[in-house]
């Protein structure tokens, strides 16, 4: 029963505040009745209550908005403190249960994100309503406290987001190559193509799977999407050049001369005389090696000119010095000669070491003062570090040019390709660079003082990995030999 002396000073206390003015009072005792009911309501949001507790918190809504309502109204002040009242212990409930939900139901909140991450509510509706539904009970278990329901409904919640997921990751990378193969279908292109269509669905295939076994790591699966792309539509082309063949639009030597027509201005561009007499293998040798020099021609040029600017600028800040320095001046330019002619060494070493390799064994180029061997001949096993006995020969040239560089400092550096995750890339890089540092330690008696070891995993590509020649030749081993340049 109310204490009748409190409910007489509550009264003469709304007297006093509805004398001084409607919005003093209402300030006044939203200030007195709504603390609580406010503090609650904060902890109930900070723990995600509304999605968590969702009962509870309704319920502390409707309270706390009729007291609000009251307030307004200028309704018993008994009443307004009650409502207020309420709706602080419902708050309280709520954020108490969705502290245990949150526990309880970890697994399928972050599955729900993930869900979510991955856009499934648009690219997989029907799988995301459902997954709503079980996490929605699942909830609704956890608010009448029957945990083991709960749990059983989080269960099947999860995985239905997860399977939710999993299609909306596949729409994102394969909506494109499902478009592009029915368009072949309704083109009956398998008639004309059916060998290149058939890579296009083997492509798919295959990024379809990749995504079912690792649906977090999507470069692979991307590349295979992408090439399945290509020969669709390289496909949907050939269907129609068939066709047009066979019904006589176009004779098969026309087409023949259509295709040389390219390659002939390509070889023209390359000063190169396109000889098809016997079909395209030579002057596509020429062209081949055309571009090879090029590349290399074009890289050597680089080198030289960042060697060039380097020098440069190193002679010209230890000129100035020197001609601010009058004492100790011919000790410094000696030391500065004695510089000029190590790096003119180190030129005429590299020149040595690039006439050692083949072009199918390694890429020799500088980097300023260093010498850099690209082993490009330098094969490792898929997802293995071992080195092979076919490396062995290679390896022995590498020697030889170490030898050109004696107290030289070497860096082994690995490196791959993007396809697989980020660790497990960065741990495959290092083991094969450690492998060949071991070998230079225990075959080539280097001292491993001189030698170190670093793997950089997928972070350094020298060619795009979209394509299987640029995988390749991201797949390697840099081998950076730091001169010394101090006069012996």
């Amino acid at each position: 029963m109310a204490n009748p002396t409190l409910l007489a000073r509550w009264g003469v206390l709304a007297t006093l505040i509805l004398l001084t003015g409607p919005a003093f009072s209402q300030s006044e005792l939203r200030a007195t009745f709504f603390r609580d009911a406010d503090a609650a309501l904060a902890e109930a949001n900070k723990a995600n209550a509304q999605l968590l507790a969702p009962t509870s918190y309704a319920a502390g809504m409707k309270d706390y908005q009729a007291a609000e309502a009251a307030l307004e109204r200028g309704r018993n002040v008994e009443y307004v403190r009650n409502k207020a009242a309420d709706a602080a212990k419902d708050f309280q409930e709520a954020a108490r249960v969705a502290r245990l939900g949150k526990t309880v139901l970890a697994q399928v909140m972050k599955s729900r994100q993930d869900a979510a991450n991955a856009r499934a509510p648009d690219l997989s509706p029907d799988l995301w309503a459902r997954a709503q539904k079980s996490f929605g009970d699942a909830i609704r278990e956890v608010e009448r406290g029957d945990l083991k329901d709960a749990k059983r409904k989080d269960i099947e919640a999860t995985t239905l987001y997860r399977d939710a997921e999993l299609v909306a990751i596949k729409a994102q990378y394969l909506t494109e190559t499902r478009r592009l193969l029915a368009e072949a279908e309704r083109a009956k292109v398998e008639r004309y193509a059916p060998i290149t269509l058939g890579k296009a669905r083997q492509l798919l295939a295959d990024a379809e799977r990749e995504l079912s076994e690792n649906r977090y790591d999507a470069d692979l699966p991307r590349s295979l999407a992408q090439q399945a792309n290509y020969e669709a539509r390289h496909a949907i082309y050939l269907s129609e050049i068939v066709r047009r063949v066979r019904d006589k639009n176009l004779t098969v030597e026309e087409l023949v001369l259509q295709w040389e027509s390219p390659l002939k201005n390509i070889a023209d561009a390359a000063n190169v005389v396109p000889q098809m007499a016997n079909g395209y293998d030579q002057v596509e040798q020429e062209l081949v090696t055309f571009v090879d020099n090029l590349r290399a021609e074009n890289q050597e040029l680089q080198q030289e000119s960042e060697a060039n600017a380097l020098r440069a600028a190193d002679m010209a800040e230890e000129i100035r010095t020197l001609d601010e320095r009058l004492g100790g001046a011919t000790a410094e330019r000696t030391a500065l000669v004695q510089r000029l002619e190590a790096q003119a060494r180190v030129k005429e070493q590299f020149e040595t070491i690039e006439r050692m390799f083949g072009r199918d064994e390694a890429r020799v180029f500088r980097e300023g003062d260093n010498v850099i061997l690209r082993l490009v001949g330098l094969s490792f096993d898929s997802g293995k570090s071992e080195l092979k006995q076919e490396n062995l020969d290679l390896l022995a040239k590498v020697e030889r040019a170490i030898d050109v560089f004696p107290r030289s400092e070497l860096i082994i550096e690995g490196h791959t390709d993007s396809y697989g995750s980020d660790d497990m890339n960065q741990t495959l890089s290092q083991s094969r660079a450690e492998a060949v540092q071991q070998y230079m330690i225990n075959a080539m008696r280097i001292p491993s003082y001189r030698l170190i070891a670093t793997g950089f995993g997928e972070t350094n590509p020298i060619a795009n990995n979209e394509t299987a020649s640029g995988r390749a030749q991201n797949r390697r081993i840099d081998i950076v030999i730091k001169p010394n340049l101090d006069p012996a």
